[in-house]
């Protein structure tokens, strides 16, 4: 797959609205930008590890959390459009991404999705779980992003707060998942 095909829905003809695509993956994350970092600890051992990746690469983490969440692909795979929503009514916020990278490795599973032209914002977040040689398994978010809209510019230092209280939840979402999954002899158990 060619960079256009990967970065245009040819349905909406949206393009990812900014240059720096994957710098989530490895980093380092570029200037110009607010940066989130947040990291949650989970639980411990392989089977955490496996409930809360797949809770984060399935969307159960974004719909745990409160999100309304529509995807192209039932897993998060680069290319899957993504719709997020928040609200209802009248007051219901929408924003559409796009996954730029996705890993499925032994011991680190995750995910960045960017911001598509008419997002609020501008930027890349990711959201991976970890499992570390002691055994203790980790969720992180890592995030660029930057005003993109007139109501997020006018929202200024309350954006950058919200987008942390945001990874928090998450956090506490995937480990209550990841605890749930592995309920009953460390056994995941999917939803």
């Amino acid at each position: 797959m060619n960079n256009a095909d990967r970065t245009t829905d040819r349905s909406t003809n949206r393009t990812l609205s900014y240059p720096e695509v994957g710098a989530t993956r490895l980093g380092p994350l570029p200037d110009g930008y607010q940066h989130l970092h947040h990291t949650n600890p989970i639980g411990r051992g392989r089977a955490v590890f496996d409930a809360a990746a797949a809770a984060v690469t399935d969307w159960r983490m974004h719909r745990g959390s409160g999100v309304g969440i529509r995807a192209t692909a039932v897993r998060a795979e680069p290319g899957a459009r993504v719709e997020i929503s928040l609200g209802t009514g009248p007051l219901r916020f929408t924003a559409h991404c796009e996954v730029v990278w996705a890993t499925y490795e032994r011991d680190r599973t995750g995910f960045g999705y960017g911001t598509v032209t008419g997002h609020p914002e501008c930027g890349e977040e990711s959201f991976v779980v970890d499992i570390r040689d002691d055994g203790s398994v980790w969720f992180t978010v890592m995030a660029f992003s930057r005003p993109a809209r007139w109501y997020t510019r006018l929202a200024g230092p309350l954006v950058p707060v919200a987008q942390k209280l945001y990874a928090k939840r998450l956090g506490h979402t995937v480990r209550r998942l990841a605890r749930t999954d592995t309920e009953g002899n460390g056994v995941v158990q999917r939803q």
